[in-house]
């Protein structure tokens, strides 16, 4: 039998998701199959949405295994992790994301797409590595840093691809707190709990507008946009 990697648990109306591949937490298709799946279950069993991963570890990105088997099977994973991250960004409900742990490349971006962002405080880091690793960073990944993070650290986040402990990450725009580790997990749920207060429709069709345009010009580029990233990639 399969053992699942995304595992959901109900705390009062706060949707617990949480990731575990028992290692780095890479975001392979699976990982983002079920990670999509229990997005969906929650929007009918919950208010209000929590993602962490393990303990050290949030994620440490795409699969690196798929990622370098071939250009095909690396476009596909990386079109399926976009769609994931697009899903998260755009969830109706709110979404807190307690980063456990190390949070690399696809990992980051997760964190990215979260409307509220608590990390642990310890050794971990966070990294766009994608330039670091001879990736063009993809658009999906650089529009949602150009939203989210301090404009005079967007440059060093995304194209010098500095790695940044959980403070740095936090002054950055990676997280907007960063918490003691034991109690990240309670504080992530009780400020789900606390976001889940406002009114639902309000909240929703607030966060749609917000977003839809980012998220619109995302999937109507990204096939070309995937061209022009793995075929530099091909040639690294």
């Amino acid at each position: 039998m399969t053992q699942s990697l995304v595992t959901t648990t109900l705390r009062d109306d706060v949707a617990v998701i949480r990731m575990d591949d028992g290692k780095a937490n890479a975001l392979s298709p699976a990982m983002l199959t079920e990670l999509s799946a229990a997005l969906d279950a929650a929007r009918e069993s919950a208010k209000a949405v929590v993602l962490a991963g393990r303990q050290g570890r949030f994620s440490a990105g795409f699969d690196l295994k798929i990622m370098t088997s071939g250009p095909d099977a690396a476009r596909e994973l990386v079109t399926t992790g976009c769609e994931t991250v697009l899903r998260l960004y755009e969830h109706p409900q709110p979404v807190v994301v307690a980063s456990t742990g190390h949070a690399i490349a696809g990992g980051a971006v997760l964190l990215l797409a979260g409307d509220l962002r608590l990390g642990a405080q310890g050794a971990y880091q966070t990294q766009l590595n994608e330039v670091a690793i001879g990736l063009p960073m993809p658009l999906f990944v650089s529009e949602l840093a150009r939203e989210r993070l301090a404009r005079e650290r967007f440059v060093q986040a995304t194209l010098l691809a500095q790695p940044m402990n959980p403070d740095q990450a936090a002054a950055v725009g990676f997280l907007d707190r960063v918490v003691e580790e034991e109690s990240l997990l309670d504080e992530a749920v009780a400020s789900a709990a606390k976001l889940a207060e406002l009114p639902s429709v309000a909240f929703s069709v607030t966060k749609r507008s917000l977003r839809e345009v980012l998220v619109n010009e995302v999937r109507a580029t990204l096939s070309d946009d995937l061209d022009r990233v793995f075929a530099a990639f091909g040639k690294r």
